[in-house]
């Protein structure tokens, strides 16, 4: 895996420094307290992942402009806005490795500081002058919206289906990704079939990118994953590992399971027992199995395009999505 990311991160290091400094430049708070809650989640550690698809997929359709590193922030604000709103929900106390923001500056100040976040996205989607780009970020917004709207409303319900925990992610997080490639396309006015490429490799990537999210809460530890692990299943949030092994489990060990699963106070003792069933009931196989077939999806929908430095880094990302620890 160090192999990959390293490779990874020789090819971007050049785009990385420019999308630091273009998140810093297009924030544009009239209040310090605003940039201040904004930075903490934004200048924390994270992987670019979004901007970057944005960036690469313009690139690949032989965009030649300089405003993308500007539009490729719209997909960082986006999603630190939603990290702001969840820790709330969530009552998380880490975010990669930091104490969450509403630990600091209280409730109200983040959720206003990710309402920001959102409407600078949404500003400098108007700047692209395109107005399918701005159907697509007010899209995204609302799905987003509404996939966290779902997930809480099955909260510790052990009868939650695989279909419904798909539609949630797709929510959640295939939907901005798919929106990062998408967009990226439309700013190089590519063609119809590179849009409808980039876009399923956005999609397909992006479920598979949060079913390994969803394994490293059973597969990671705090250190590196940098938030408590369990935690997922602290806040009452059943995942596809758990919600297979949960159909495919003895009454017995489904009755253990349930047991640790419905108490928020459960041990390590306990989180590792449940480990041990999700691995003999194939729950943690299962989830890998499903996020290698998508991602297997994402590679195939832009083989077409011609060899280039840029087409493999967006396979070796679909890759390294797949086998990441944190």
């Amino acid at each position: 895996m160090s192999d990959l990311k390293n490779k990874i991160l020789s090819a971007i290091n050049k785009d990385l420094v420019e999308i630091e400094l273009a998140l810093k430049n297009n924030l544009k708070a009239s209040l310090d307290l605003t940039s201040q809650v904004a930075g903490h989640i934004l200048f924390s550690g994270g992987k670019r992942f979004r901007p970057l698809l944005m960036i690469l997929s313009a690139r690949i359709c032989g965009y030649k402009g300089n405003m993308d590193k500007t539009y490729s922030t719209i997909f960082e604000y986006l999603h630190a806005a939603t990290l702001l709103h969840d820790d709330i929900i969530d009552g998380a106390t880490l975010r990669r490795g930091k104490p969450v923001a509403h630990s600091i500056w209280g409730n109200s100040i983040a959720v206003l500081a990710g309402d920001f976040l959102l409407g600078r996205s949404l500003s400098i989607s108007t700047e692209t002058e395109l107005p399918k780009v701005i159907k697509i970020i007010t899209k995204i917004t609302e799905e987003m919206s509404q996939g966290e709207i779902h997930q809480l409303t099955r909260i510790g319900d052990l009868d939650l289906t695989e279909e419904e925990y798909m539609e949630i992610i797709r929510r959640k997080t295939a939907v901005l990704m798919q929106g990062a490639c998408w967009t990226g396309a439309l700013i190089a006015t590519a063609s119809e079939k590179e849009e409808k490429a980039l876009s399923e490799y956005g999609f397909n990537l992006g479920i598979a990118f949060q079913m390994t999210d969803d394994l490293l809460d059973y597969t990671s530890d705090t250190s590196i994953l940098g938030k408590e692990i369990g935690a997922d299943l602290k806040e009452g949030k059943l995942t596809l590992p758990v919600i297979y092994s949960l159909k495919e489990a003895s009454s017995e060990d489904k009755t253990i399971m349930e047991k640790i699963i419905t108490d928020k106070n459960f041990s390590f003792n306990d989180f590792k027992i449940l480990i041990k069933l999700l691995e003999k009931y194939g729950g943690i196989e299962y989830t890998k199995k499903l996020a290698s077939e998508h991602i297997e999806k994402a590679k195939k929908s832009i083989l077409f395009f011609e060899p280039s430095e840029t087409k493999e880094l967006l396979l070796n990302m679909a890759d390294y999505a797949l086998i990441r620890k944190a």
